[in-house]
């Protein structure tokens, strides 16, 4: 057996978005027992000049079927941080792209290997193959804001631990 783009991509994408609605779902039980407004977590960050839990579940989205879109299409900008969605739309939103990448086929995305994707800010445009896109820039951005998150539901009292960060394992049928 071979190992894929789709494999070292979208295997790990919706491992990890799993992982990440896991951990909302299971915060939020615990900010209702506690009398935590959601609302409040929404917007709570690690230190001030950090952006909140809402730009970090909207970015690991972003990184994830986000970044397939633009190996697809070409063109990846940033997210615009959406800072109109609250807790239940945060919780649709990881719902919406884990269900997107599920509609995946392993050999469309592997036919993507070679083809060009510019990353767009402003004036500025840095070119990649769609390989060197996703495993460069997409994968390690999608792990660091899964990662916030995760640091931020735990900041604000969350009984979450590793294993709830890493999901459901690849474990050998």
């Amino acid at each position: 057996m071979t190992f894929s783009l789709y494999d070292a991509t979208v295997a790990n994408y919706l491992q990890i978005l799993g992982a990440v609605d896991g951990l909302l779902t299971k915060s939020l039980a615990y900010f209702h027992e506690k009398g935590i407004d959601p609302a409040e977590v929404v917007e709570a960050r690690l230190a001030a000049d950090m952006l909140p839990l809402r730009f970090q579940v909207v970015s690991v989205a972003h990184h994830s079927r986000g970044a397939m879109e633009a190996a697809q299409n070409g063109l990846f900008v940033p997210s615009s941080g959406k800072p109109d969605l609250d807790y239940p739309a945060l919780q649709a939103l990881v719902s919406d792209a884990r269900n997107e990448l599920q509609a995946l086929a392993p050999d469309a995305v592997n036919a993507l290997v070679g083809r060009d994707v510019t990353f767009k800010l402003g004036e500025r445009a840095l070119p990649f193959t769609a390989e060197g896109f996703l495993m460069s820039f997409s994968l390690p951005n999608f792990f660091f804001h899964a990662t916030t998150a995760y640091d931020i539901l735990r900041h604000k009292g969350a009984p979450l631990g590793k294993r709830d960060f890493m999901g459901r394992l690849k474990l050998k049928a």
